[in-house]
């Protein structure tokens, strides 16, 4: 065959080629075992439904951080296509990454997929462009295809989550469904480790209302695996592989860091000193939990003001933090935010970018914190809050959004102490009083409680339980929105 044009090496055999390669269930009807033998994350349950939706003329953008899994979640899609009878030369992968696919348009990719597979007709096909953040201008290719081929469903994925968000809320409006595929949950850990039959079913009486919950039956195992999830729970690939545990610093750092530090964001954002962003990132990660303001984040990265607040804004879009916002001690907001808690989106990176915590360090307390929010940001219509005053802190407070009333409080300990001296927990009890609250959660090291101080009800849970059961009702919700 000939050249496409002068422009470029490649022929378009060579294209070909590369696309039978890539799709090897075109000559054997199933995915390469190197994806099938991996088990499938619970989030895989929630994105298939929305990709065998072809009633809605929308391309499916599967967007997040590095090494999540979202390419193994291709590939089980794919699986999952071919066990219910999808015409396997009607799926087809591509992973724009290769540089075979350099400057070929989404719309030509298509067709030489049809020419590949002598499919020469362009409806019921499922095309998969993985990494797609390395077109320039998908966005406007992929919003072309969706409207030029109603009948065909385009699914896409990407690393750069920061240029994906954007770019689909720019351009895809009404073309484009987004999904975002999140660091492992703690629940999550537990289902791919096969430690389920570690958790019952279990009830939690919540001001007389039973309430559907999780508990353990061997709370020193869990607790173990809990702190295996914080030093190296957040990506698949890591909890599975002993070489990676070994140095878990430098897979993440340079694989999950450093791209996204050094490629995505400046790639994007037009950021000139790389360095500077560094340095803030690698304060905020040793900080995690921790109340900070822009004076002292200038005064530990040495990064200017006006800078720090564009950098914070990045790092967020990046799903690399999450900045939480303060309330005063009567649930009102601040009119200036001055101060605010950031946590990373995954404990793990902290642990990577210097060394695995210990459970007695002197900085788990803040991991753990670290690794209860990182479970509820999760869901995409929850804002997290904390409350903080002259006198007292309350480190996690749920908002009503249109009563602007809170609705609960949980205090988060990696100790039995407050089970044994309730009183001390004076900002909660205070907070609770002040704000009509009758009830309150508190997490432990490993016991269960409950203990009613002045008509406040006190919930006593073990930290890693509480973790597990709010992934585990985020996965719920999401998969019964009503």
């Amino acid at each position: 065959m000939a050249k496409r044009n002068s422009l470029t090496p490649f022929s378009d055999q060579l294209v070909i080629d590369r696309f039978r390669l890539e799709n090897p269930w075109w000559t054997d009807g199933k995915t390469e075992e190197e994806y099938n033998s991996k088990k499938r994350r619970l989030y895989f349950s929630l994105f298939y439904p929305l990709v065998v939706e072809t009633d809605v003329k929308r391309a499916l953008v599967l967007m997040g951080p590095r090494r999540v899994g979202k390419t193994v979640m291709l590939h089980h899609t794919i699986q999952n296509l071919l066990d219910n009878g999808i015409n396997a030369k009607k799926i087809c992968y591509i992973n724009i990454e290769n540089p075979v696919y350099n400057n070929i348009s989404l719309d030509s990719l298509f067709t030489f997929a049809r020419k590949a597979t002598n499919e020469i007709e362009d409806s019921d096909w499922f095309i998969f462009f993985d990494e797609i953040q390395y077109l320039k201008e998908w966005e406007i290719h992929l919003k072309v295809l969706v409207d030029t081929y109603p009948n065909t469903k385009f699914i896409v994925s990407g690393s750069a989550a920061a240029v994906l968000k954007m770019k689909s809320n720019e351009s895809g409006a009404g073309r484009f469904t987004d999904f975002k595929l999140p660091p492992l949950t703690f629940n999550e850990y537990i289902d791919l480790k096969g430690l389920d039959d570690i958790m019952i079913p279990a009830e939690l009486d919540w001001n007389g209302n039973l309430h559907k919950f999780r508990d353990t039956i061997n709370i020193k195992e869990l607790n173990n695996h809990f702190l295996d999830y914080i030093n190296y729970g957040g990506y698949p690939e890591v909890i599975f592989s002993e070489a990676i545990r070994k140095n878990p610093g430098r897979y993440i750092r340079s694989d999950i860091v450093d791209k996204v530090l050094l490629r995505d964001l400046p790639s994007l954002y037009g950021i000139q000193d790389v360095q500077e962003l560094n340095s803030l990132f690698t304060t905020l990660a040793y900080h995690s939990g921790n109340e900070v303001s822009l004076e002292s984040l200038n005064t530990a990265s040495r990064v200017d003001k006006y800078l720090i607040k564009k950098y914070l804004q990045y790092l967020e879009a990046a799903f690399l933090i999450h900045i939480v916002k303060r309330l005063d001690e009567t649930a009102k907001k601040f009119k200036r935010e001055n101060f605010y808690k950031i946590y990373l989106t995954n404990p793990s990176l902290r642990s990577a970018l210097f060394s695995p915590i210990q459970a007695t360090d002197d900085m788990i307390g803040n991991m753990v914190e670290t690794a209860v929010y990182s479970q509820w940001m999760h869901r995409e219509r929850f804002t997290p809050w904390y409350a903080r005053w002259k006198n007292g802190e309350v480190d996690m407070i749920g908002l009503d959004e249109k009563k602007l009333k809170p609705v609960w409080a949980v205090e988060i300990k990696w100790s039995n102490r407050s089970l044994d001296k309730p009183r001390e927990l004076k900002s909660l009890l205070y907070f609770c009083k002040k704000n009509n609250l009758n009830s309150a959660l508190v997490t432990t090291l490993d016991k269960n409680g409950k203990q009613e101080i002045d008509g406040i009800t006190l919930h006593f849970i073990p930290a890693s339980v509480y973790a597990y059961v709010v992934g585990y009702n985020t996965l719920d919700i999401k998969s019964n929105p009503d």
